[in-house]
Formats: C-alpha cells, sequence, structure tokens
C-alpha cells in the first residue's frame, strides 16, 4: 500500500482503541438554549435576552420569547442563565497533522504513532473551543474522514492536503543525501507521507494540484516564497514562478476553488497577485503598495499574531531565528496596513512542532486587540472566516452557513460564562469559560446543570 495512503487509513483501525472522547455522541433531536445573549459572528455587540432551538445539526429558530418544547426524551434543554453564546471559534491557518511531532519525528517516526498524536491534538482543538479549521498542508485527510464519521471528535477540517512546494523551497526538508531529485525514483519521506510535493515545472504543478483535489482538498496551498523553518529557504527567495502559480490556479479553478500561497515578501505577493491567487498566507514583510495592490484586487489577507516565545524552537544565533526575529518585526505593519486599506483579513495561528503553543490557541485570538476591538476580533475568527471558507465553493464538504449565529446556520455553537465583548480574555480560558462546545448540534461539552 503507498504510504500516502496508509497514512489516511490507519484512524480507522488504531485510534478507536485509545480516544479520551469518543466522538459516538448522539446528536439530540432538538436542544433548547434558553435565556443567553448572542454574538452573532457579524455585529459589535451581545442581542437582548434570547432562547434558541438546534433541530439536527441546525439552528431552527432564535426568538426573545421563550421556545416551547415537545418534552421528549431526547430534548436537550440548557438555560443559559444570561450568559453569551456565540458561534464556534475558527482557526484559518492550522497544521492538524502538524502540531504535535517535532520535525524530526514527522520525518522518522512511525505512521501509526503520529496518527494517534494528530487525533489527540484535534480532540484538544475542539476542546478549545474552535470548531472549524483550514488545515494549511499536510496529510490531513484520514483524520478529516475519521472526525467526520464520528470515529473520534475533532474539528470540520477544511483540507489543502500536501503543501506543493519547489526544490529548495519552504516545505523542502529533504536531507542533502536525497539530491539530486530525479522524476520517477522514490519519493523523499515527506512527499511519501503527503506532508509535502516538490513541483518545478507548471507540468508538474497542475499534476500536484490535480492529486490533492482527487484526495479531497478544499483550496490548494503553494509556497511562492521563503520561509522561517524551512534550513535552504532563504526569507526573501522567490519561489515559484508566475506561471507555474498560474498552472495552480488554473487547475484549482478547474474544480470550482482557489489558490492560497506562503508568501512574506512584496515580490512573492504581486506574483501571486499576477497569477490569479486568491489569498496570501503572512505577509509580515510586505509594503504599503504591495498592500494597496492586495486590496484593489480583493484578495484575501490569512495572517498571524506570532508570539516571540516562538522564536524558541530555533536555537540562538541560528539562520532560522533570525528569520523569526525579521518575521515577528513585521507583524505590527502588516495588521496596521491590513487596516488601514481595508484588507479582507482572516485570523490563523500556524501552530508547527509545538503542542506547549498549541494550549494557548485562544491566547493568541485575543492578542489581536493590539489592534482590533474585542468584537472586531471575535468575528474575524468567527463570520469572516467562514466568508473565506466560502470560496471552496462546491468543493466545500460542509454545506451550510458556518461562523454565525443565525436561523438556519449550522449549530457549531460556544456557550461562555461571561461575556467575551466585554472581556476578551475569557477565550483563554476555554477549560474553564466555555460552558457548553457544540458542534453539528452534537453537545461535546456541558458543564451546566440539566433543565427541567
Amino acid at each position: 500500500m503507498p504510504p500516502v495512503i496508509a497514512w489516511s487509513v490507519t484512524f480507522a483501525l488504531l485510534w478507536g482503541l485509545a480516544s479520551p472522547l469518543n466522538a459516538q455522541i448522539p446528536s439530540p433531536a432538538s436542544t433548547v438554549i434558553q435565556n443567553v445573549r448572542i454574538f452573532d459572528g457579524t455585529g459589535r455587540q451581545l442581542s437582548g435576552p434570547s432562547h434558541v432551538l438546534v433541530r439536527g445539526n441546525t439552528i431552527e429558530r432564535i426568538s426573545s420569547t421563550p421556545i416551547a418544547t415537545d418534552r421528549r426524551a431526547d430534548t436537550v434543554v440548557i438555560d443559559g442563565d444570561g450568559r453569551t453564546l456565540m458561534p464556534g471559534l475558527i482557526d484559518m491557518h492550522w497544521h492538524t497533522m502538524l502540531v504535535r511531532p517535532s520535525i524530526a519525528s514527522l520525518l522518522t517516526a512511525d505512521v501509526g504513532y503520529l496518527n494517534l498524536m494528530a487525533g489527540a491534538e484535534a480532540t484538544a482543538t475542539l476542546m478549545r473551543g474552535f470548531t472549524t479549521v483550514r488545515d494549511m498542508g499536510g496529510p490531513a485527510f484520514g483524520l478529516k474522514r475519521a472526525i467526520d464519521d464520528g470515529t473520534i471528535a475533532g474539528p470540520r477540517i477544511y483540507p489543502s492536503g500536501a503543501i506543493i512546494t519547489v526544490t529548495s523551497g519552504h516545505g523542502d526538508f529533504r536531507l542533502p543525501i536525497e539530491l539530486p531529485r530525479v522524476l520517477g525514483v522514490p519519493q523523499s519521506r515527506g512527499e511519501q507521507i503527503g506532508a509535502a510535493m516538490i513541483a518545478d515545472t507548471p507540468d508538474e504543478v497542475r499534476v500536484r494540484v490535480r492529486e490533492q483535489l482527487l484526495q479531497g482538498a478544499t483550496q490548494i496551498k503553494l509556497t511562492a516564497g521563503g520561509g522561517v523553518a524551512s534550513p535552504n529557504s532563504p526569507l526573501d527567495a522567490s519561489t515559484f514562478t508566475e506561471a507555474e502559480l498560474r498552472a495552480a490556479v488554473e487547475a484549482a479553478e478547474n474544480w470550482g476553488t482557489y489558490v492560497t500561497v506562503h508568501a512574506y515578501t512584496p515580490a512573492s505577493i504581486r506574483t501571486a497577485i499576477a497569477a490569479g491567487v486568491k489569498c496570501i498566507e503572512h505577509a509580515h514583510l510586505i509594503d504599503e503598495p504591495t498592500a494597496k495592490l492586495m486590496a484593489e484586487n480583493g484578495i484575501w489577507l490569512s495572517t498571524q499574531a506570532f508570539p516571540i516565545e516562538l522564536g524558541d524552537a530555533f536555537p540562538a544565533g541560528s539562520t532560522e531565528r533570525g528569520k523569526f526575529m525579521e518575521v515577528f518585526e513585521g507583524t505590527d505593519r502588516t495588521f496596521t496596513l491590513a487596516k488601514k486599506y481595508r484588507i479582507r483579513t482572516a485570523f490563523g495561528t500556524d501552530v508547527l512542532f509545538s503542542p506547549a503553543l498549541a494550549t494557548r490557541h485562544g491566547t493568541l485570538l485575543a492578542n489581536l486587540v493590539r489592534w482590533y476591538s474585542p468584537a472586531e476580533v471575535l468575528a474575524m475568527a468567527t463570520g469572516t472566516n467562514a466568508e473565506l471558507l466560502a470560496l471552496s465553493g462546491k468543493r466545500n464538504p460542509y454545506p451550510g452557513k458556518l461562523g454565525v449565529v443565525a436561523e438556519g446556520a449550522l449549530a457549531d455553537l460556544l456557550l461562555v460564562d461571561g461575556n467575551p465583548v466585554e472581556n476578551i480574555k475569557l477565550i483563554e480560558d476555554p477549560a474553564k469559560n466555555f460552558v457548553v462546545i457544540m458542534k453539528d448540534g452534537r453537545i461535546y461539552k456541558n458543564t451546566l446543570p440539566k433543565g427541567p
């Protein structure tokens, strides 16, 4: 069995023996959430006292007056007692398979072990209140399937599949002994497990894009410029040519979806825009003319406020540490320009190889109050992020409205013990402050007393 397929199928064989939170949780016929104030994912303030009826996996009704129930045994009643009901959080730059292992483990460890780590992290992600993630590179197809069919608990996943890179680009983690690259010979370990795929011509790019689409990718991710963690990829390097990026865009658009690219520098961003790319990841070295160009072309920005501690992952004095500091120091400029030119901006974290940093998921979101109000931060991580997810068109694996509390929307909901619009720090401690977590109409956490 090819390794990339083996990676995808081992979840069903392995995870059922070890899941700490079995996802075979029955979905109640209906749930009534009473006495709440709603942050709907788009506004700037909470509603008045409200009552919400969830039927199946959909929000059926929102009312300012109590909602009568049929009191069937499978109807759940939750008394919010004035707490805040809001949409589940969305992370637009997550790596479901790459959060917990070290780089060395990813390239050498047993695939089954890596899968089990990823499954455990998926459950933890959901229990932090992130009910949806857009996976920005890695072999997440098997994990997504295991979550969707109820084998394990985890967030909805919009997978990109393998990161597509060029020889020497960000994502090429081959050792010198694996050179030269010869077409038709056995692939490197990273390619075998589906973490990254190397493509050096427009035709190769088309093949790699189509392979990800065949496996179920909802969008395609390429690395248009250098990166921090990749040892052979200078930060200022532009990697794919415009023709190569255009080949990816064409192949994705033929399937009704879009391309997003990893890019820090103005040159790599401009090449991507010229090729028809719809979204830029990071952009921490952007300049003002390029920010204006993004705004004029309606290009999305998916960026991150990296914490300074992330640099500790790289040895002091190393090239990687220096590259990280250059990116870190560009963060304020990126958000300032995004606000100035009203670039459509999405929230993500890009946590890699750091289970400790993953536990600070909510803190990474709350840190955006340096540039935005708490309500704007919450809206970015819910309703705004959902708008970017919708660019996947018919490749969307979860038809329906996400990121909002509205009639007809999918029932991904958090009940917060307090008002996060007034106190954004509530989301930094989900174990304490998220008293109910619901995804797709299923209640995965409820620490409140049962209703009558």
